[in-house]
């Protein structure tokens, strides 16, 4: 008597092919897969020699002073416009440098007043005192000054040069208070005062006693409504 073993040939079938498919996927993968190279290509570059147009250490560019200094220029200069007529140290004060003979020149170059120059608009200059403006003297006069006339003459003059006081052009007005003696007068009585440092206004005051001798006295107020101040000086005229 023998036994025998009854086999599933469809069930061993089933898994032989799915080892075969498995078996044929990894090899197509494999297929796609980059080559490995173990040799890394290497390209070899010649810069030559230092001297033959190449620096090697960086930027080795210097300035003609051989310094670190300023190497900015304008973008514009004007022909024959002289860039060292300035010393640096000038204008160094800023506007209150009362006279340290600051840098009265233009901010810019080429800005120089000359014939070229034609000046369209700005600012009109004022030359009528506005109604309605009073002269009123300070308790403390800026100065005194003393004048002599002759009574029979057709009076004085007294060339008056006021230094500016205010941090920008300003309009003046100038005009002897009502208390002063009525043979006093003061031209130009409106004009421009340049800034502090600046050149200064020259008012001309002229006392005409018209025959009468005797001790005048004038209070001469110079208005800077802009600025909100003035200037006054206390004049005396002996007529003889």
């Amino acid at each position: 008597f023998f036994p025998y073993f009854f086999i599933d040939t469809s069930t061993i079938t089933m898994k032989i092919s799915a080892i075969l498919a498995a078996a044929t996927a990894i090899s197509g993968t494999s297929a796609f897969a980059p080559a490995t190279n173990p040799h890394r290509a290497m390209t070899a570059i010649n810069l030559g020699s230092e001297g033959d147009n190449i620096e090697f250490g960086g930027n080795s560019w210097k300035p003609k002073s051989e310094t670190m200094g300023s190497t900015d220029v304008g973008d514009y200069f004007p022909e024959g416009y002289d860039k060292n007529a300035v010393e640096f140290t000038e204008g160094m004060g800023g506007s209150q440098a009362v006279g340290g003979g600051g840098d009265r020149g233009p901010a810019l170059p080429g800005m120089e007043p000359n014939e070229d120059v034609v000046m369209m608009g700005g600012i009109e200059e004022k030359s009528e005192i506005p109604k309605g403006m009073e002269f009123v003297m300070s308790s403390v006069p800026d100065g005194e000054i003393a004048m002599d006339v002759a009574s029979n003459s057709k009076g004085a003059e007294l060339l008056l040069s006021v230094k500016p006081v205010c941090m920008g052009f300003e309009d003046y007005f100038a005009a002897f208070a009502p208390d002063s003696h009525e043979s006093f007068s003061v031209s130009p009585v409106a004009g421009r005062m340049d800034r502090r440092g600046g050149e200064t206004t020259d008012l001309m005051v002229v006392c005409d006693a018209k025959g009468k001798a005797g001790t005048f006295a004038g209070n001469l107020v110079i208005n800077l409504p802009e600025d909100n101040s003035k200037i006054c000086y206390k004049i005396t005229a002996t007529a003889y």
